[in-house]
């Protein structure tokens, strides 16, 4: 039997952004450190639970930004629907990989105050299973100007359907799917 050669370990950036359909769900826990070089009040949140639009309020308020600081505050709110790449979708269960999903929502929140003059952002991303109605993904932006705080709310959409370390997969009565990424999605972080 011949012995497996010993080999250095090499140092590959990870800051690279790759787009690579994954299949397979990971969930590895990992403590990362975050610092943000922002001076604005924010609130990420990966959550186990359901959350309401009434929940979503409540931690936006709790940013306490200064009152009438704030021209425009733009809400979004995605839901879980009985049609995606299946018609007969019953329900969801989203996968990720925590610490990396944070740290990745927490560059793309940077990234959308270095583009506009944001107040205040709070992201809610549920994982889990989910039924049919409930609530996947808040995202709430105060800003100065309506146009700002439309915009990074889509920008932050558009980022986190394509690169967070988040995964899907569709239930149906016959079973479960991992959901693939669409090339649609990919499309819409390149006009960022």
């Amino acid at each position: 039997m011949s012995k497996i050669p010993d080999f250095e370990p090499i140092n590959i950036p990870i800051n690279i952004p790759i787009n690579i359909p994954i299949n397979i769900p990971i969930n590895i826990p990992i403590n990362i450190p975050i610092n943000i070089p922002i001076n604005i009040p924010i609130d990420v949140a990966i959550l186990n639970e359901p959350f309401s639009a009434s929940d979503l309020d409540q931690r936006f308020n709790a940013l306490n930004l200064r009152s009438g600081a704030a021209g425009a505050v733009v809400t979004f709110l995605g839901q879980v629907r009985e049609s995606g790449d299946r018609q007969d979708v019953t329900g969801l269960v989203l996968e990720h990989y925590s610490g990396m999903t944070e740290r990745v929502l927490h560059q793309h929140i940077v990234n959308a105050c270095q583009r506009w003059s944001l107040l205040g952002v709070v992201v809610v991303h549920r994982v889990g299973r989910m039924a049919l109605g409930e609530n996947i993904v808040g995202v709430v932006v105060a800003s100065q100007h309506r146009q700002a705080a439309f915009d990074a709310v889509q920008y932050l959409m558009d980022f986190l359907k394509n690169d967070v370390p988040i995964w899907k997969q569709e239930l149906t009565d016959q079973g479960a799917e991992w959901v693939e990424q669409k090339e649609a999605d990919l499309g819409t972080v390149s006009r960022w």
